[in-house]
């Protein structure tokens, strides 16, 4: 799987779990890298605005949200209604609505970005891509230090093949729980620490000593 699909893929979990200013954090990479006016360029500048008015809306920026709703049609409209497995129907639906009435947030939320079928979330992302999510999302706060999730990532890699998954498990646990991810974050935080003090110590059974 390619990095624009990981990225994609990452990037709607994230929105998925609620996390609509970190979503774009996934894309914008990958958007910087594609030629402008290419279907995947505008495919992936309408994505970031959709969040974007989406984002806005929720916090009662309500021209912004207007403006931001009104841009992201401008670049969807020409796409076909499935776009890289990603259904589009729903979301220039919502930016209608939302380009019409703002307001319109608090009584029906927008909608979850559907990929193949299903609307994404960690628990079916391959683990790079569980990856890439949860460093954005930790990317997205100060309330969590990166430099764990990376940690984090590196003992999640080294699960892959074994049956042991408690870092893949808190890492998808910790983006598609966004109500207790503050928690998970804790725990996660703990076994990392556990986890680096017993490989230090297995490390220093075999430095010289000093007799």
């Amino acid at each position: 799987m390619n990095a624009l699909v990981e990225s994609l893929r990452a990037g709607i979990a994230v929105y998925n779990a609620g996390a609509t200013h970190a979503a774009h954090d996934a894309w914008e990479d990958c958007w910087l890298e594609l030629a402008d006016g290419t279907d995947d360029e505008r495919f992936f500048h309408g994505l970031i605005q959709f969040t974007a008015a989406v984002y806005h809306a929720e916090h009662r920026n309500w021209s912004g949200a207007v403006g931001l709703a009104e841009s992201a049609q401008a670049y969807l409209e020409d796409l076909p209604a499935t776009y890289r497995h990603v259904e589009l129907t729903a979301v220039r639906a919502y930016l209608r609505g939302l380009e019409a009435d703002p307001e319109r947030i608090e009584r029906a939320g927008p909608p979850r970005l559907v990929y193949a079928g299903q609307p994404l979330v960690a628990a079916d992302l391959s683990i790079s891509e569980i990856i890439i999510a949860a460093e954005t999302i930790a990317a997205d706060s100060e309330a969590y230090a990166v430099d764990v999730l990376e940690q984090a990532a590196d003992y999640a890699r080294g699960e892959t093949e074994r049956s042991n998954t408690q870092f893949i498990g808190l890492l998808v646990t910790f983006v598609d729980e966004a109500t207790h991810r503050d928690i998970v974050y804790d725990r996660l935080d703990r076994t990392v620490e556990r986890r680096t003090q017993k490989q230090q110590d297995v490390a220093g059974l075999f430095e010289p000593r000093d007799d």
